[in-house]
């Protein structure tokens, strides 16, 4: 009876090691995309404030020098992301205000979705990372749950070998013990199940 429960048991566990094995693996592909989106949107982002701050320094300059026309031309080119920046640090009179923001990239108002989206990207990236490593765990857990049969299953097979009946006893016993406390320890394990 051992033999037989202790088979299935162990098909079980290997069954459900390859489940946690392919839900690791998932997650671990989603943590891949989710770097890369991430890597892009963190890259065209820089490439945005790199243009933002071209275009605010020679802004600054025709600003500084009193060039109306060069410094409406630039302020009219500032991407719209960085435009409320502008004002708000405009507002705060630079050129007067000795306690002034020294650029409009240190005003609150300088948001790029962008690097936002970068940020919930690697934030998703890290949860699935996270996710993926758990599921790992328990295909371990369950691999461990198949060398615990296993070995109650030779506990038992050998029990029928021995001519000592106490000694085959005490196989069978030890067989048992195994078995039961692997099983109770499987049973308190999540289950992972593919159609």
């Amino acid at each position: 009876m051992l033999l037989a429960i202790a088979t299935v048991a162990t098909a079980w566990s290997g069954y459900q090691a390859s489940r946690w094995g392919s839900e690791a693996t998932k997650a671990i592909g989603r943590a891949n995309a989710d770097r890369f989106d991430a890597t892009q949107k963190d890259d065209l982002a820089n490439t945005q404030t790199s243009v933002d701050v071209a275009v605010f320094m020679q802004w600054a300059n025709a600003y500084a020098s009193g060039d109306r026309v060069l410094r409406d031309f630039y302020f009219k080119r500032f991407r719209a992301e960085f435009k409320p920046a502008a004002v708000a640090w405009i507002a705060t009179r630079p050129l007067k205000n000795p306690n002034a923001p020294l650029t409009p990239f240190a005003m609150p108002q300088y948001r790029l979705a962008a690097r936002e989206q970068a940020t919930a990207l690697n934030k998703a990236a890290d949860e699935a990372s996270t996710q993926a490593r758990t599921n790992l765990q328990r295909s371990t857990n369950y691999v461990l749950g198949v060398v615990m049969f296993a070995a109650s299953l030779f506990f038992a097979g050998m029990s029928t070998k021995l001519s000592s009946q106490r000694l085959g006893l005490a196989m069978l016993v030890l067989g048992g013990v195994v078995f039961v406390c692997t099983l109770a320890w499987i049973a308190t394990s999540p289950v992972s199940i593919s159609v």
